[in-house]
C-alpha cells in the first residue's frame, strides 16, 4: 500500500499517496515562505517597496539571488540587511535561537577580520553562509556531548511570529526537517529557505555538488517516511 497524506495536510485528499515530489513541494512552499515572513519591510522616503534583505525583488524568478548595487556595501550595511534571514536559517540547522544569533554573531566577527581580503558582496555572503553552517556544525557536535539533551525550540519574538504564522502543514514541515541528519537538513534549508544553487551550496558546506544531490534525495525520503507517520 502507498504512502498516504496525514489527515492536517491541507489541500490535499487523506488516501492521495505521499510521493516524493509533493514532499518536495511542500519543503518548498514552506521554507520560501518562511522567508517572505521573516523579511523585513522598509519603506523608503519615494514610497516604494523592496526586500532589504536582497534587494529589489524580482517577482518572476523562481529564487531569489542577492542583486548587483552600485555602491560598495559596508559591513553594517550587510549586518542591517542579511542578520535576520541568516539567524533563520541557523535556527533551522540548531533549533534554538539564542544559540543561532551567537553563531551569526560569530560569523560576523569572521567577516570583520577578513573584510580586507574579501572582492565583493557576493564574497561576502559567501563567507558569511559557510560560517554560519560550519558554526551550527560545531554546536550539532559539542551537543552530542551532551547526555539527553533535547532542543528547546525557544524563539525570539519575530521567530515565534513567524512560526506561529505557517499553516499546520508548514508547521509540520519545519518540525520534521529537525528530525533530519544534520547534512540532509543543511541541503534542504540552503536550498529553499537561503535560495542557494548547488554549486552554492556544496561551497558553503564543503562537499561535491554529488553529494549535495545525493543528501538532497535521502533528505525527501527521510521527510516522506516522518511525514507519513504523523
Amino acid at each position: 500500500m502507498g504512502l498516504r497524506w496525514p489527515q492536517y495536510v491541507s489541500g490535499v485528499a487523506p488516501d492521495e499517496p505521499l510521493d516524493r515530489v509533493t514532499v518536495q513541494h511542500s519543503v518548498e512552499a514552506t521554507l520560501r515562505h518562511l522567508r517572505v515572513l521573516d523579511a523585513p519591510i522598509e519603506v523608503p522616503a519615494d514610497g516604494s517597496l523592496s526586500d532589504p534583505m536582497d534587494g529589489p525583488i524580482d517577482r518572476h524568478r523562481d529564487s531569489y539571488r542577492d542583486s548587483t548595487v552600485e555602491a560598495p556595501l559596508t559591513l553594517e550595511d550587510l549586518y542591517r540587511q542579511h542578520r535576520t534571514r541568516l539567524v533563520r536559517l541557523a535556527v533551522l540547522l540548531v533549533d534554538e535561537t539564542a544559540t543561532a544569533e551567537d553563531v551569526v554573531q560569530e560569523a560576523f566577527t569572521g567577516l570583520h577580520r577578513h573584510w580586507s581580503g574579501l572582492r565583493d558582496e557576493t564574497a561576502a555572503l559567501g563567507y558569511l553562509r559557510t560560517a554560519v553552517v560550519n558554526g551550527s556544525r560545531s554546536v550539532l557536535r559539542r551537543r552530542k556531548t551532551a547526555r539527553g539533551y533535547v532542543p528547546p525550540h525557544q524563539a525570539n519574538a519575530r521567530s515565534a511570529e513567524s512560526l506561529a504564522m505557517l499553516t499546520t502543514e508548514h508547521q509540520a514541515v519545519v518540525v520534521a526537517l529537525g528530525q533530519l541528519p544534520p547534512r540532509q537538513r543543511e541541503v534542504l534549508v540552503l536550498r529553499y529557505y537561503g535560495g542557494m544553487s548547488e554549486a552554492e551550496i556544496a561551497e558553503a558546506t564543503g562537499v561535491s555538488r554529488g553529494t549535495v544531490k545525493s543528501s538532497a534525495s535521502r533528505a525527501l525520503d527521510a521527510l516522506q517516511r516522518i511525514l507519513e507517520q504523523k
